[in-house]
C-alpha cells in the first residue's frame, strides 16, 4: 500500500513538474523529485522507545514544567538498560553549587557480563542540561519550593534521555481525589463496552 502511494505521488509530482517547469530539460525531472522527497523526509522526528516511567511521581506530585535531559552513563549501564531497563521509583534530581544537575537514587541493575568494570546500581549520574535551564529550575526550587522529579526515561534515536518535571507534593486529600477520578473513569469505560 505504501509503495502504491509513493508511485502515485511520484507520478503526480512528475506531471506537476512537467506542467509548470517546461524550461527544464526532461532528464532533470528525476533529480528535482529526489530533492523534493529528500527534504520531506528530513522533517521526521527520531523515534522514542520508552525504557521506564515513574508512575509514583504522577500519584505523589503535581507536575508542572517538563524538561528533557541527557544522562552521562557508562558502557555497562547502557547495556543493562537495553536488556533490563531501569527503575525511577524513588529517584530525584538535585542541583549542586557548581550548577550541575545530578540524578540520585536511580536503580540500573548491574550488567551480567560486566566483570570488574561493572557499575554501582544506585550511583549518582550527571544530567546534561543547558545553563539557562538549570538556572530556571534552581530559581523555581528556591522561590516557589518546587522539587525536581524524573518522570520517564526513553531512547531518543540512540541516546538515553530523561524527562524531568518541576513538582509539588500532593496532600492526602489530593491523592484521594485522584483515586476517585480514576475509579470513575474505569467505571465509565467498563459500562461503555
Amino acid at each position: 500500500m505504501i509503495r502504491e502511494f509513493l508511485s502515485c505521488l511520484f507520478l503526480s509530482a512528475k506531471k506537476h513538474i512537467k506542467q509548470y517547469l517546461k524550461n527544464i530539460p526532461a532528464h532533470n525531472y528525476h533529480n528535482l523529485f529526489f530533492i523534493y522527497t529528500k527534504n520531506m523526509n528530513n522533517n521526521k522526528k527520531p523515534s522514542e522507545k520508552l525504557i521506564s516511567s515513574n508512575k509514583k511521581a504522577h500519584f505523589d506530585f503535581l507536575l508542572f514544567d517538563k524538561f528533557e535531559a541527557g544522562i552521562c552513563l557508562l558502557g555497562t549501564e547502557i547495556k543493562s538498560i537495553r536488556k533490563n531497563g531501569a527503575n525511577l521509583k524513588d529517584s530525584y534530581v538535585k542541583i549542586t553549587d557548581d550548577l550541575e544537575a545530578i540524578l540520585c537514587n536511580c536503580h540500573i541493575s548491574p550488567y551480567e557480563f560486566g566483570n570488574i568494570y561493572n557499575h554501582e546500581p544506585r550511583r549518582d549520574r550527571k544530567l546534561l542540561l543547558n545553563k539557562k535551564e538549570i538556572l530556571k529550575i534552581l530559581n523555581k526550587m528556591k522561590q516557589e519550593k518546587y522539587t525536581v522529579v524524573p518522570t520517564k526515561m526513553y531512547f531518543s534515536s540512540r541516546y538515553v534521555k530523561l524527562e524531568i518535571a518541576l513538582a509539588k507534593g500532593k496532600k492526602l486529600y489530593d491523592k484521594r481525589e485522584t483515586l476517585k477520578k480514576n475509579d470513575i473513569k474505569r467505571e465509565i469505560e467498563r459500562n461503555r463496552y
